[in-house]
């Protein structure tokens, strides 16, 4: 979809030369920002956008889960797209296709249309995140990926954190249309920096096709494990979890089982034959998981027991992604000189003890009393990304770094779907205490993660 216009040449082993790796991360920084920052940018509009398209709330949630969905069930294919055509395609063929689709989410007059668009942006969003990481192997050289590394984390950190804020100031000053048009712009300055300092791929795979069966199985795979994960959440009908339980079972086994007979697999199972590649993503998982925990249970615990309002609830959960934002760009330089698997478990240790610190809370406590706890989940996580992510990638070949890419991306992902599930399940389970509980729930996750992180010790870094 993008010309080859003006590509810079890079070298493997030293990146791109200073003056130009600045400019080229600023492309990454924007296009996954942006995408990051639409997961969550229509949460706060969403009772406004069902007003005006005289849709129920149940219904209209979808503009927010197809999004999502998309992205999850494309991720993988996007990534091994990336390792044959280009991660440098792929990216901007992403942005191009975000910035469209979000133009007819601007311009969008029904529930349907904004729902289609919002899964073909999904797609767009999909190429870009699952390259990304990609990018930064070719852009930065290779005793400085941790760096790169800690800068993506301040980013989504950032757009994580921004993505409610900016839809209200939006929302005070113009219509819900407004949420997608500012993507536009956004998107046409990332095309143009990416289409002059993007670097191409240093290493080509050749005589490698892309496995369109492969494809259309993931999808279905993993849009049926979300399928049955909220249906579970929701209590849908018994017999249709039964049956999608037993599809998932043998689509899944099939779809594994191709995997494994492939040289290059879309989902990477050679990869995680490498005992640190493996590691890694399971305490990306274990991490995430955690993460969602804290942040769906918090704001019930902060409202409804507590009795803050609304915008206090947002500005006292604001100390945990300014921590990573902080943290995560000097995680990036650490990691060259200290394992991961060491940082990874002080980061994990702390942010169990930042999770334990929050689920004792005194019965009254001062603001005080609870953005300090927060701030010391930020350290935690944000020393624990950055390290983990760099290993992810730096671990894995160089012409499987879409591959590598692309699971990161998934385990993070999933991790987030693990918990975001599980807060439901205790707030249905456990009526009384539900937010604690769940607290206790993300400090287990956070231990796992720290005691498999430390298991990394015994594997020599990557080179």
């Amino acid at each position: 979809m993008i010309l080859q216009n003006h590509i810079i040449p890079v070298n493997e082993n030293g990146g791109l030369p200073l003056s130009k790796r600045y400019w080229a991360i600023l492309a990454t920084a924007l296009g996954v920002g942006i995408s990051v920052i639409d997961v969550t940018i229509a949460n706060v509009a969403l009772p406004t956008i069902a007003h005006d398209l005289g849709t129920s709330p149940s219904v209209t949630i979808w503009i927010v889960n197809a999004y999502q969905m998309a992205i999850t069930i494309s991720l993988l294919s996007f990534s091994s797209l990336g390792d044959i055509y280009g991660y440098r395609k792929i990216y901007l063929s992403g942005v191009l296709l975000f910035s469209i689709t979000s133009g007819i989410c601007a311009c969008a007059d029904s529930f349907w249309t904004l729902t289609t668009a919002r899964i073909l942006q999904g797609f767009g969003a999909a190429a870009i995140t699952g390259v990304n990481t990609a990018l930064l192997r070719i852009i930065y050289p290779k005793r400085f990926l941790g760096r790169g590394m800690g800068i993506n984390a301040l980013v989504i950190a950032v757009s994580t954190a921004a993505g409610p804020t900016i839809a209200s100031i939006i929302l005070s000053l113009g219509s819900w249309h407004w949420l997608f048009a500012i993507n536009i712009p956004v998107g046409i300055a990332t095309l143009i920096i990416g289409l002059i300092y993007l670097p191409d791929n240093p290493v080509k795979v050749t005589g490698r096709h892309f496995d369109k069966f492969s494809c259309l199985m993931n999808a279905v795979t993993f849009g049926l494990l979300i399928f049955l994960l909220e249906g579970i959440t929701h209590k849908e009908n018994t017999t249709l979890i039964i049956v999608g339980v037993f599809a998932l079972l043998i689509i899944g086994y099939f779809f594994v089982r191709r995997q494994l007979r492939q040289q290059f697999p879309l989902l990477p199972v050679d990869l995680m034959r490498i005992p640190i590649f493996s590691m890694s993503i399971g305490t990306s998982i274990c991490s995430f998981t955690g993460q969602m925990l804290a942040m769906l249970s918090l704001p019930f615990f902060l409202q409804e027991t507590l009795k803050r309002s609304d915008v206090t609830t947002g500005l006292l959960l604001t100390p945990w992604p300014i921590a990573t934002m902080i943290i995560a760009p000097l995680a990036g330089r650490l990691v060259e000189r200290i394992h991961a698997g060491i940082l990874g478990s002080i980061g994990m240790t702390i942010f169990a003890i930042g999770l334990f610190l929050l689920a004792v809370l005194p019965s009254n406590p001062t603001n005080m009393d609870i953005i300090w706890r927060l701030f010391i989940c930020g350290s935690g996580f944000g020393l624990f990304q950055t390290p983990n992510n760099s290993t992810i990638i730096s671990s894995a070949p160089s012409n499987r770094s879409g591959g590598a890419s692309g699971m990161l991306g998934t385990a993070r992902l999933l991790g987030q779907t693990l918990g975001a599930t599980q807060v439901a399940m205790i707030f249905y389970l456990v009526p009384i205490n539900s937010s604690q509980t769940c607290l206790y729930s993300a400090t287990g996750f956070a231990i796992v993660a720290a005691i498999v992180s430390c298991l990394r010790i015994s594997q020599p870094r990557p080179l």
